[in-house]
């Protein structure tokens, strides 16, 4: 796209068009390297992030990096009338150099694999003429209606970083977490107010506990009630969690963590979920049951801001209840109870109706997910969607139209497509989105415009906003793949993957992606890189764009590599059939259907079947080695980063959901674990960590590695000073996948 830059007003205006920005490609003839992978300008193009919708329709608002450093990111905004998009906050401008995180906001910006700079979130106020993000552990509003030399204006300048910022939904307050405790801010005033008071030690109030921001997918410990009164909120305990002494160790120093970290059977938080009156400042305690050792995953209010609802779910995953309480006594009573033999998956989907004493729900009570309609009482109305498919998300429900709208893998679990149907049940399912590939949708509040992100393994990320009906209005980035795209050069030679399935040997069909070398010589025989993942709640073989490591991908078949991922079973996507073979024993049925994959590949005549390697992160890390030590004549080079070696060391809601609580299962995660079948290496096994990792614990390495030194195994290892799980940075990354291209090129081929 071709933009015409001038200023105006201090703002940046752009006219959009159907090209793209004037970036160079690199054309040279030299192959793609490491090095280009992570520099500037990103070789999958300038899609626009976090785009979001004003409450009216009118503007389309997107972070978005500078073309040279394209990881700290600025708000702008596209305006549907005028049809121009300008910057609204340079991010340099109003906090130059580099921003300076408190440990609790690092966690968070890891618990959420996020690693941009600048603003990295920001909301729409409901009036539609605010703007709120938090910069700096500060809190700025942009009003829209003023100049923009003016209409920045900094709510808070304090020591302390204030996290989680909130909107109040009237637009006159905002809320946020600083030192554990929730607090308040005027926007005309500025007067400040805070709300919680015991906020310190193992008490944290508003605040998502380590295993509901890892494994939950809750980020956030506090939410508002429609009418802007209250908040309801969890407060959180610590103090029965056991105290674990994690070293961080860094380039020319180390620390010293004494993090509450629940390890598998032991104990969790203890939590309660309150209801604070803004008015009064009274908390009123809700009635979570008499079991205390459960989880609160989910948090709503309904409608009429007088009764909230929750979602009690018990140790064991087991069981999952939707329940609703009385803000004003306290008292709760259950709605909906899922149950399941292995365990239930959660989910966001939750909507409840303006029109009608109604709610939307979603289960995979009959093995797929899909949609449900029931009352207020928690009887059933209808069941809205069926079929051997996954519903993926709901992303809610116009009610002037009488239509849901949902994702879904409808037509193939490689795709992902937008629907809708009738939420009287009355009607077929339609679907909106075209092409093949992979669609992400983020609706505007009154469902009738809708933010579409689409890509293909031919098609970089494209943004686009449409009409509920898909209707394109316009393109806010079409990213095509021209002569002036970063990628464009590397592309024409670029191998385009095959893709297919292979039968388990309970017959169900397997996904998989293959590229071939990207000159192949007749006759000749190609050594291999199974890239897995092949752990739970994943899917690595979709029709996308950017699908883990691609650009790696391509690099090493363009070094001489056959590249292949398959999607086992247990893992997402595919129903819960495909899910549940791995429940109470990890590391085996994921090795069985890897080395089905394996039998496949050697059945074609360009691969080298004396030749096959492995590389995976995190469960991959730990698949690579349960590879590696079980099958040493079919594995004969693996690198696995970030490993869980010992199950005993992860946490209770991941390990205890696929193993059960280790009292009932000891000899399930004794057989799960890497060391008994550590005698069984024989091939060159490369371990690479961060050395802050507060995920999967540097522990898990450093216990291996003893272990092979006592077997008198050697092994390759590489470990990262200051780095968490995704051992994040440019220059971080740029070494270890050069560390781990090296590897496979001197052992490999």
């Amino acid at each position: 796209m071709n933009y015409v830059r001038t200023l105006l007003n201090g703002a940046l205006l752009v006219t959009v068009g159907t090209g793209f920005t004037s970036v160079q490609a690199d054309t040279g003839e030299d192959m793609l390297t490491v090095e280009r992978i992570y520099a500037d300008p990103s070789l999958t193009g300038p899609a626009p992030r976090s785009v979001k919708l004003s409450p009216d329709g009118q503007r389309a608002t997107f972070l978005k990096g500078k073309e040279d450093e394209q990881e700290r990111l600025d708000l702008w905004e596209y305006n549907l009338a005028d049809k121009q998009s300008r910057m609204l906050v340079d991010s340099a401008n109003l906090m130059p150099g580099e921003e300076k995180l408190s440990d609790e906001e690092k966690a968070r910006r890891e618990r959420m694999r996020l690693f941009a700079k600048g603003i990295i979130n920001y909301y729409w106020g409901d009036d539609g003429e605010t703007l709120l993000f938090p910069l700096g552990g500060d809190i700025f509003v942009y009003d829209l209606n003023k100049a923009s030399e003016d209409a920045t204006k900094q709510l808070t300048q304090t020591e302390a970083y204030e996290t989680d910022v909130k909107l109040s939904p009237d637009g006159k307050s905002v809320s946020f977490i600083r030192d554990q405790d929730i607090f308040l801010v005027d926007i005309d005033t500025g007067k400040e107010r805070q709300l919680t008071f015991d906020g310190e030690g193992t008490i944290k109030n508003g605040m998502a506990e380590f295993v509901a921001q890892e494994e939950m997918g809750r980020l956030t410990g506090y939410w508002w009630s429609p009418d802007s009164k209250k908040l309801a909120y969890l407060k959180v305990d610590e103090s029965p969690v056991n105290v674990e002494k994690r070293y961080e160790i860094n380039a020319e120093d180390f620390t010293v963590f004494e993090q509450r970290y629940p390890s598998t059977g032991t104990k969790n938080v203890t939590i309660k979920l309150g209801v604070l009156d803004l008015k009064s400042g009274e908390t009123t305690w809700i009635d979570t049951g008499d079991e205390q050792d459960i989880y609160i995953p989910r948090v709503k209010w309904l409608r009429n801001s007088q009764q909230v609802s929750f979602q009690w779910q018990s140790r064991d995953q087991k069981t999952l209840k939707l329940m609703f309480a009385d803000i004003e006594t306290g008292k709760s009573h259950k709605v909906i109870t899922e149950t399941a033999d292995t365990w239930i998956n959660l989910t966001k989907d939750l909507y409840f109706l303006k029109g009608r004493e109604a709610f939307v729900w979603t289960s995979e009570r009959s093995g797929f997910r899909h949609i449900y309609l029931y009352d207020l009482k928690g009887n059933l109305i209808n069941q809205l969607t069926s079929g051997d498919w996954v519903v993926n998300e709901v992303y809610g429900v116009d009610e002037e139209s009488g239509l849901i709208y949902f994702d879904a893998n409808k037509e193939s679990p490689l795709q992902q497509d937008l629907y809708s149907v009738p939420v009287n049940g009355n009607g077929d399912i339609k679907k909106i989105t075209e092409g093949e590939g992979v669609h992400t949708v983020s609706f505007s509040k009154n469902m009738e415009l809708f933010v579409d992100y689409f890509s293909s393994v031919k098609q970089p990320p494209q943004v686009s906003l449409r009409r509920a009906d898909g209707t394109l209005i316009t393109w806010l980035e079409k990213n095509e793949l021209n002569k002036e795209h970063p990628y464009y050069s590397y592309f024409q030679k670029a191998p385009q993957p095959e893709f297919g399935t292979i039968k388990a040997e309970d017959g169900q069909q397997m996904y998989y992606r293959l590229y071939k070398p990207t000159e192949m010589k007749k006759g000749k025989q190609y050594p291999v890189i199974v890239d897995v993942y092949g752990g739970p709640h994943a899917q690595r073989v979709q029709n996308v764009w950017g699908a883990r490591n691609t650009y790696w991908h391509h690099m090493m078949a363009d070094r001489g590599f056959v590249v292949f991922s398959l999607d086992n079973r247990g893992s997402w996507n595919r129903g819960k059939a495909f899910e549940d073979p791995i429940y109470r024993k990890l590391g085996e049925v994921e090795v069985k259907d890897q080395v089905k994959g394996v039998e496949f590949l050697k059945t074609l005549p360009f691969v080298d079947p004396e030749r096959i390697g492995m590389f995976g992160w995190s469960y991959g890390g730990y698949m690579t080695i349960m590879s590696m030590f079980k099958k040493p004549d079919v594995f004969k080079v693996g690198v696995s980063v970030a490993p869980v070696t010992d199950w005993y060391l992860y946490d209770t809601h991941y390990t205890e959901r696929y193993l059960a609580h280790p009292d009932e299962n000891k000899e399930g995660y004794e057989a799960s674990n890497v060391f008994p079948y550590l005698e069984g290496l024989k091939g060159d096994l490369m371990i690479i960590h961060g050395m802050a990792d507060d995920n999967v614990l540097f522990t898990n390495s450093t216990k291996l590695f003893k272990a092979l030194q006592d077997a008198n195994k050697p092994f390759d290892m590489m470990n990262y000073p200051g780095s968490k799980h995704s051992i994040w940075g440019q220059k971080t990354r740029t070494h270890v996948f050069n560390t781990i291209t090296d590897f496979f090129e001197e052992n490999l081929k």
